[in-house]
Order: structure tokens, then C-alpha cells, then sequence
């Protein structure tokens, strides 16, 4: 009996899986579109957890084999999903048809109260939260907020001369030790004490340390949005109750300094203090509950930490393969230090050229994400090959392997900062390191900032050599991030003032 049901079981599975995997094939066939048929039910997703690289590499394999083509058809579970190689249908996607393509493809279940945050939202409800959002990262906002980014660059500084064992490698953990303690300081507020000491830190660690249990969420929220609801997957439970009280804490605590910090306590005392947030046009209402600003700290925490290490981590490592450009550097770094008298606000470092085009080439050869993710909400058609889009389709679009096609830019492996020299520039369709159009990252300038501060400040006090361990590069096990993981830097401290 016990070996029947387990027979049936495996009958039952291999038809699931043979008509679905026909299904998929016939549906992109049958509009002319060439389908990836290595995995027909799960496409990419299959190597993915099958490899031991990130899930960018098979994307790239892709873009490099099928580029020629205006989009291929891949595996999926529920919903078709199209992979587009096309810069101009890419620009339909993330840009031209925002009333098609408005929906960032992944979405949280009722009840993941974290995850209520712009980055998986969607509809009214995303509109509302980033225009909510938005007034933390204007211009004037930024040059009130380098303050906390200049002080976190100094305590990194001083936290690397105190523990001389971070010159001989890890510079990465490092760095998210660094990203993790300054997002820390303008979440819960910056003190006179470093930020390494922050009682948030371990928390803001905690919140995205890689695991095999939140990668299978990710990809089952996007194979199938329909088995992610039915299972009520939830990716941020287990951080509820700690970092929802950390914030009620850090927001009644500053109303009662009643002291102006330019900081994201600020901007949630201010959303508070207005009450109901309401989107007129669609009839959206959301009232700013702890819970909700909570969500969106974790939004921040998402894009000032993991990405803007990964820069950093990668723009140390081009810098110490190439001596030339690292001298350049150093000379921009301490020119710029002497002429302000050993300080650097947000006007000074908003004129440091070189230091600009080191850190968007850093993000050209290695960006922090290697695809974008999108699902049509509105039945559509892509310019190149007429390709009709039906709404609930799941849209993915290559950064990585567009930012090392040699057709857009010559020698893509090679890091050259003079590609974004002056007068020369890379429209939106070429170069999107935090994506592009409305849902473009909304910390953009402000994670650039942040980085940049990084950098000049480590820079000012010491130089760096790369540690590579074999020729061909590997990356970190990862569903979205670009890491190389077979090299590290080496930190010499600098006979400087």
C-alpha cells in the first residue's frame, strides 16, 4: 500500500510537470517567441539551485546566446514569464509603459507586516508609501543628512586602525559591518559615540543575513505569486516584535528631545503628526502606524546595506588591481582633504570628479543588482517583434549582462572610470546600477553618498592591493546580488596627516 501512494505520487508529479512544462513551451511558441527549454517548468530557477553561482550568470547566459533576439520565454510554474534582450523592449519595460509594467513582480502576503515597505508594494498603496517617502532624499534633505554619513566614514576609519586583523582581508564584511552601523545612525539616530556601537547593529545584521530558507521564498514569490499566497509565506516574521518595538522606541524618544536630526526618526514624526495618509486619485488610505514606518526602516536598511557593500567591496577590489587608477585617487582624495582643511561636507564631495567616475565604473562592471524584475498588469505589446504581453506575466530584464556587452560598451571587462568623463553619457537604457523609471531605488543618491563617503574616508588613510585566489571570477550563491567571492583586499595604512 505504502509503495502505491509513493508510485502514484511520482505519477502524478511527473504529468504536473510534463503538462505544465508543454504548456509553457506552446504558450510562447505559439506567439513566436523562442523558449528556453534546458528546464521548462521551473527555467531559471532550476540552475539557480541547482549551481552553485548566482542567478545573474544563467541570466547572462541567456542574454549572451539568445541578444539577437527581442525576448525569450522561460519556465515558470503558474504565470508565463518572458526574459527580454532587447534594450528598447527593456525601456518599454522599466520605463515607457509604467501603466503595463508598474508592478515590481514580487509581493508580500497579509499579515508579513515588513514587508508592507515600497519595495514590495504595489498599485495605490506603493504610490502613497514612496510619495510618503520621497521628501527624506531631496537635495536638501541629503546635505542636512551627510553629517551622519561623514561621522560613520570617520568611526570606520578609526574602527579598522583599532582591529589592524581587518587589513589582511573580509573586506566585504567589513564594508557590511560599516553599511550596517551607518543606515543604523540614520534610522535610530547618530550619536557621540561610533556607530559600531550601536545596540541596533546586530539586529540590522540580522534582518539580511543570506539564507537558503529566504532564497526558496523569494523564488517561489516569484515562479508562482499564487503558491507563495496559498503557503502564507512570510519573509520577515521572525523580526517583528525587535525591530517594530526598536522603532516605537526611537521615535518617542526623539519626540521628547523635540530636537531636529534631519534623520528618518524625523521624517516619521512628521508623516505621524499628519495623520492618515491618503492618495486621492485612487482612494488610498494608510495610517502611519509604528508597524508601517517600521516597514519602511527595513526598506532603507535593504538599500543602504547589502548594495552599497557590494560597491564598495567591488570598487576597493578594481582599484587594487589597478595601481594607475588608485593613484589618482589618492591624489584627488588628499588634494581635496588639503584645500578644506582636512573636512569634506556634502558641497565638497559633490566636486570630487574622479572620485564620481571611479564609483558609476565600480557600478558598471559590478552593479549591485544583475536583473530587474517586473509582471505585466495591463495586456500589452513589446515594439520589437510585436511580442503581445498578457497581464499576470512575470518580466525579467538583464543589468549585468548589459553593462558587460561589448556592442554597448568596448572591453566591458576592463575597469576604465574615463567611460563617464564628461561629455560622454550612457542613456538609462545602457546603464542602470539601481534600475530605472518610477520604481527606480528611491535611496538611489542617497546610497551613492553614502559609499562615496566610505571610500574617500578609507582612502584618505590607506591604500589597497587585491588578494585574487584563482583566474576565473566566482560569485557569491546569491538570487539577486553581484559579489565575487574568489578575491579580497588588503588595507596598508598611508603615511599621511
Amino acid at each position: 500500500m505504502f509503495l502505491s501512494v509513493i508510485l502514484i505520487t511520482f505519477l502524478i508529479t511527473l504529468i504536473f510537470i510534463y503538462v505544465i512544462g508543454n504548456n509553457n513551451e506552446r504558450y510562447w511558441k505559439k506567439r513566436g517567441i523562442k523558449f528556453y527549454s534546458k528546464n521548462k517548468v521551473l527555467g531559471v530557477y532550476w540552475d539557480f539551485f541547482t549551481k552553485k553561482g548566482a542567478l545573474f550568470e544563467t541570466f547572462g547566459e541567456l542574454y549572451n546566446e539568445y541578444k539577437k533576439e527581442p525576448a525569450i520565454g522561460i519556465g515558470s510554474l503558474m504565470s508565463p514569464s518572458l526574459f527580454v534582450t532587447n534594450p528598447k523592449n527593456m525601456q518599454q519595460v522599466l520605463q515607457a509603459d509604467f501603466n503595463s509594467f508598474n508592478h515590481r513582480g514580487i509581493e508580500r502576503n497579509e499579515g508579513d507586516i515588513l514587508a508592507d515597505n515600497i519595495v514590495f508594494l504595489n498599485g495605490p498603496r506603493w504610490k502613497l508609501m514612496r510619495q510618503s517617502m520621497s521628501p527624506l532624499f531631496t537635495s536638501a534633505k541629503l546635505k542636512n543628512m551627510y553629517y551622519i554619513m561623514d561621522k560613520s566614514a570617520q568611526d570606520l576609519v578609526a574602527y579598522m586602525k583599532e582591529h589592524p586583523k581587518l587589513w589582511e582581508g573580509d573586506c566585504y564584511e567589513t564594508m557590511m559591518t560599516f553599511c550596517n552601523a551607518s543606515v543604523c545612525g540614520a534610522i535610530f539616530g547618530i550619536g557621540a559615540q561610533s556607530i559600531f556601537d550601536s545596540p541596533f547593529l546586530d539586529l540590522a545584521k540580522k534582518a539580511f543575513t543570506p539564507s537558503f530558507k529566504r532564497n526558496l521564498a523569494f523564488a517561489t514569490m516569484q515562479l508562482s505569486p499564487r503558491l507563495f499566497n496559498f503557503l502564507g509565506l512570510k519573509l520577515f516574521k521572525d523580526l517583528e516584535d525587535t525591530f517594530i518595538g526598536a522603532i516605537t522606541k526611537v521615535i518617542e524618544r526623539r519626540k521628547n528631545e523635540n530636537v531636529k536630526k534631519h534623520d528618518f526618526a524625523d521624517l516619521c514624526i512628521n508623516i505621524q503628526k499628519n495623520g492618515i495618509m491618503k492618495d486621492f486619485a485612487s482612494g488610498c488610505e494608510v495610517k502611519p502606524t509604528d508597524g508601517v514606518l517600521a516597514a519602511q526602516a527595513l526598506t532603507f536598511l535593504a538599500a543602504g546595506i547589502e548594495p552599497v557593500a557590494t560597491v564598495m567591496f567591488n570598487t576597493f577590489l578594481h582599484l587594487g588591481r589597478n595601481p594607475d587608477i588608485l593613484q589618482k585617487m589618492h591624489q584627488e582624495i588628499d588634494e581635496t582633504f588639503e584645500k578644506h582643511n582636512g573636512k569634506v561636507n556634502f558641497d565638497v564631495i559633490n566636486t570630487m570628479e574622479y572620485t564620481d567616475k571611479v564609483l558609476n565604473e565600480a557600478m558598471r562592471i559590478s552593479p549591485p543588482l544583475g536583473y530587474l524584475t517586473r509582471r505585466c498588469v495591463k495586456d500589452t505589446v513589446l515594439p520589437v517583434g510585436n511580442i503581445k504581453v498578457e497581464s499576470g506575466t512575470n518580466m525579467y530584464t538583464p543589468i549585468y549582462a548589459l553593462h558587460h556587452d561589448p556592442d554597448i560598451y568596448p572591453e566591458p571587462d576592463v575597469f576604465n572610470p574615463e567611460r563617464f568623463a564628461k561629455g560622454i553619457n550612457y542613456s538609462d537604457e545602457f546603464y542602470m546600477p539601481f534600475g530605472i523609471g518610477n520604481r527606480m531605488c528611491i535611496g538611489a543618491r542617497y546610497s551613492k553618498l553614502q559609499m562615496a563617503a566610505g571610500v574617500v574616508h578609507v582612502l584618505k588613510h590607506f591604500t589597497v592591493r587585491t588578494k585574487k585566489t584563482n583566474t576565473d571570477t566566482k560569485f557569491k550563491y546569491h538570487i539577486v546580488n553581484v559579489r565575487p567571492i574568489d578575491a579580497d583586499v588588503e588595507f596598508i595604512p598611508r603615511n599621511t596627516k
